[in-house]
């Protein structure tokens, strides 16, 4: 077991121990049946995150591309369940297209990747107020039985998310393609001088991404009856949270998609718990952007190193024999 789904998976429990102890209400059996599709949710599209940030990116059009996927997903069936696997083809279809534009402009173009998929992401909001006007839309039944269903007392979400981190996480863990995609991610100029095609590892990160997007907003919109044009912002800071704590480092390298999963578990709990506290948004926002720094602290510093400045002590030396 790797350190981030060690830290992540104890860290877990504990909140769970904590909510039980603290705001039981959080931890019910009717809270936890609404907490756990979006904790799905969440866990999908960050593990679309991970892929970029393995790749030493970082993908801020997730908010657009999750808004417009999800709108496209309830305004074209427009209520008509005979149409709702056209728009899941055309969601599908437009998350590619959204995929291969920051590819191209981060992996080809060598832009900025904050820069281009700020652009992209305001092109995808665009996009949105364009197609809906900002109106929204009810979802089909269909869907809704999708994203609202139990299957064995379990939300539905929770398989989708559990089938996509075990098959995200075996192909880039236990076959050729996904070491070489480690491999780019952990030292480029290696992974160059061994002859992997670097440029279409990062593309294929930022194509892979908005296609687990999609399937993301496929869950959201069977879990918000009406959403919104803006439910991708409720997703852009708890995807980076979630691949940190994970232990995926921002600067790119290896990563645990099971520890990310696990980590989209912890923020939707966390979130619940600060709820049932009775705090306000503002005040959940901030634990969420907290975690997040906690866990930057906890994978980037050298605690060790620190204590040792602190405490005014220098490493034993060995002495030769």
């Amino acid at each position: 077991m790797s350190r981030g789904l060690a830290t992540v998976s104890v860290a877990t429990l504990a909140l769970f121990a904590a909510s039980y102890l603290f705001a039981s209400s959080s931890v019910t059996r009717g809270t936890l049946l609404t907490m756990l599709p979006f904790a799905a949710a969440l866990a999908i599209a960050s593990l679309g995150q991970t892929l970029v940030v393995m790749q030493g990116g970082i993908d801020l059009s997730v908010a657009g591309g999750l808004s417009l996927y999800v709108v496209i997903l309830t305004k074209y069936p427009a209520g008509d369940n005979a149409r709702l696997w056209p728009a899941i083809g055309i969601a599908f279809l437009a998350a590619v297209v959204a995929g291969t534009v920051n590819g191209w402009l981060v992996g080809r173009m060598r832009l900025n990747p904050i820069v281009a998929t700020l652009g992209t992401n305001a092109l995808l909001f665009g996009a949105v107020l364009w197609y809906t006007s900002g109106i929204p839309t009810t979802t089909t039944a269909r869907l809704a039985r999708m994203g609202g269903g139990l299957w064995l007392g379990i939300p539905a979400p929770v398989y989708f998310a559990v089938a996509a981190t075990a098959l995200v996480a075996a192909v880039v863990k236990l076959t050729p393609v996904g070491r070489r995609f480690e491999g780019v991610g952990a030292n480029e100029v290696a992974a160059r001088t061994a002859g992997l095609r670097v440029r279409r590892q990062q593309s294929s990160a930022y194509l892979w991404a908005q296609v687990l997007y999609c399937l993301a907003a496929v869950m959201h919109a069977g879990i918000v009856n009406q959403p919104t044009a803006y439910e991708g912002n409720n997703y852009l800071l708890p995807t980076v949270a979630a691949v940190v704590l994970g232990g995926t480092s921002l600067l790119g390298g290896r990563g645990n998609l099971v520890a990310t999963a696990v980590a989209a578990l912890f923020l939707s709990q966390l979130d619940q718990f600060v709820l049932a506290l009775g705090v306000s948004y503002a005040t959940r926002t901030l634990v969420q952007a907290g975690a997040l720094a906690v866990g930057v602290a906890l994978y980037s510093v050298n605690w060790g190193g620190l204590a040792r400045r602190v405490t005014g002590r220098r490493p034993t030396k060995v002495a030769p024999t």
